[in-house]
């Protein structure tokens, strides 16, 4: 009896399914569109995309093209104390809810990033395995070659911009060896190993790499030294990967730098062996003689004009505000300190040809202040990868002289 009753059901249904699709097909909005119409997502709802920018599978759509990509890089399989830096890149997206196209004009910038005219695109995670450490590194470098390899999207430059001198024009074919424009990519870590196998992808394309590496760390001990360093995946991991990647010739000698060193050693050899490997060492106190402007000046003497990737472990950064990380450090850089050095160095005219922020892991995080503050220096590296030809704006009465008339949203 039922089923009969059921039965009889299905024509009704179909009647009343095939006169809402009538209605729709002859242009009668459906309810929700007529009374609310299309609403973005509140900074709370929706999926979580870095900045709600373009999200695509790019590693799956081959030939996409873009101008920066926001790519993360899920692994932490070569950490020496706590784990964890594989769910950083999905932190740190969610730690940039609040910001977004329509929301990210920089005041101490004078200019929008995410508004500049360029194509830029979450391009989702790299999945790297979690078991083999040998063949997330090969995994890693496939992917960021593969990404670094596509077209640029040569959009038009918006109106309000016209003039203005936007470094994805023309502004990577003149560094790479094959003399064509290249896409960059700001990498979400990740334990700061996967810049080893990043590196040796920016070197076929553009040869030996200066490095400006923000950390609390050196990075540069040799793989050889490692305690249970018994294999050579072994020897490669958040501490040595520069030592590798130096013995590949992938980093350029001598024109590489840390920024907020604060690191216990084992004696003074470890600075000796990290000028070796090629660097030059700022440390978090250096701040306090040279300021903001200094540190940046000093920078820009050792990389000079070549081809630079900024590293930016997440433990530069005092752990009062971010504790999430696997190896905090006492001491470090605030994060307005921090924000100052790389606004300053925006004057400089750094050839950054990629960036990352690294370490990141939630789990030792508190009310999300460790992905709120790497999302921010997200958008601070951003701000470097696209720099109108003016000096940066640092205060809002010179914001005002550029723009007379602005109001300003107090929310």
């Amino acid at each position: 009896m039922i089923a009969l009753k059921l039965a009889a059901l299905v024509p009704l249904l179909a009647l009343v399914s095939a006169h809402g699709a009538h209605d729709h097909d002859h242009g009668i909005p459906e309810l929700w569109e007529s009374t609310y119409g299309a609403l973005p997502d509140l900074p709370f709802s929706g999926i979580t995309g870095f900045a709600r920018l373009p999200h695509s599978h790019c590693l799956d759509e081959p030939g996409k093209a873009f101008d920066i990509a926001i790519l993360g890089m899920p692994y932490d399989s070569s950490v020496s104390y706590r784990p964890g830096a594989r769910f950083g890149p999905q932190a740190i997206r969610a730690g940039s809810r609040r910001h977004g196209p329509y929301r990210s004009f920089l005041m101490p910038w004078g200019f929008s990033a995410l508004q500049s005219g360029l194509d830029i695109v979450d391009c989702n995670d790299v999945p790297i395995s979690p078991y083999d450490p040998s063949l997330a590194i090969s995994q890693i470098r496939a992917a960021y070659a593969t990404l670094l390899a596509r077209s640029t999207s040569a959009l038009p430059v918006p109106a309000e911009l016209a003039g203005t001198r936007l470094h994805a024009d023309g502004y990577t074919a003149r560094l790479a060896r094959d003399g064509r424009e290249h896409p960059r990519i700001l990498t979400l870590g990740g334990d700061h190993t996967v810049v080893y196998p990043i590196l040796g992808a920016l070197h076929d394309v553009y040869g030996p790499i200066s490095v400006l590496h923000f950390d609390a760390h050196l990075d540069t001990w040799s793989g050889e030294q490692v305690v249970g360093g018994y294999s050579e995946a072994a020897k490669i991991t958040h501490g040595t990967f520069f030592w590798k990647a130096a013995h590949e010739g992938f980093i350029a000698n001598g024109t590489s730098v840390h920024a907020g060193i604060r690191t216990r050693l084992s004696s003074i050899e470890d600075i000796e062996h990290d000028n070796h490997v090629g660097f030059k060492l700022l440390t978090t106190d250096d701040i306090d003689d040279l300021g903001a402007d200094g540190i940046a000046r000093r920078i820009k003497d050792v990389v000079g004009d070549n081809p630079v990737y900024l590293s930016f472990d997440i433990d530069t950064i005092d752990p009062s505000m971010a504790p999430a990380t696997g190896t905090p450090e006492s001491g470090g850089w605030t994060t307005r300190e921090t924000k100052r050095i790389l606004r300053a160095l925006s004057h400089l005219n750094l050839n950054l040809v990629g960036a990352d922020i690294v370490e990141v892991a939630p789990a030792y995080d508190h009310a999300e202040l460790t992905a709120m503050a790497a999302a921010d220096l997200a958008q601070e590296l951003l701000g470097l990868m696209v720099r109108p030809a003016e000096p940066v704006v640092r205060d809002m009465q010179r914001a005002e002289a550029a723009r007379p008339g602005a109001r300003h949203d107090e929310l």
